[in-house]
């Protein structure tokens, strides 16, 4: 019996859950984790197309407080795309992992971060403990 090919045969969330230690990061899981990054990535780039259309279309007004909240407007948008500016970034980083053979491991420790935290945040590279210990430094030495 053939195998079936194509999106059938791709995994989905609840299969890489109830995949053994065994099959930790298997090409087939990596697959998938590179098919979300990338498509993660794509969005990211359209939606800084769109800001940077929306922010080059924008009339400036007489009234001061259109102005103003246009102003404000901008800002909060500028921030956003701030932030998925760096997203992009781990992004990248992580499909280099993926490259590298790297990725779903500890950079700190060397141990599994785990399908479940990969899924939440598939760009981590630490495991859980590591993440709160650096968090815990982050708190006490700012």
């Amino acid at each position: 019996m053939d195998k079936p090919t194509g999106p059938s045969n791709e995994l989905t969330e609840a299969s890489l859950l109830s995949a053994g230690e065994d099959q930790y990061m298997s090409p087939g899981q990596l697959a998938y984790f590179r098919r979300r990054l990338l498509a993660d990535e794509q969005a990211l780039l359209s939606a800084v197309k769109e800001t940077a259309g929306h922010l080059q279309a924008t009339e400036t007004s007489s009234d001061w407080n259109d102005r103003a909240s246009a102003e404000e407007e901008h800002t909060l948008e500028l921030r956003v795309r701030d932030r998925e500016r760096k997203l992009l970034q781990k992004i990248r980083e992580a499909l280099k992992r993926i490259d590298e053979g790297n990725y779903g491991w500890c950079e700190e420790t060397g141990e599994a971060i785990g399908i479940a935290r990969l899924l939440a945040r598939p760009t981590a590279a630490l495991c859980l403990e590591a993440q709160e210990r650096r968090e815990q430094t982050k708190r006490r030495f700012g």
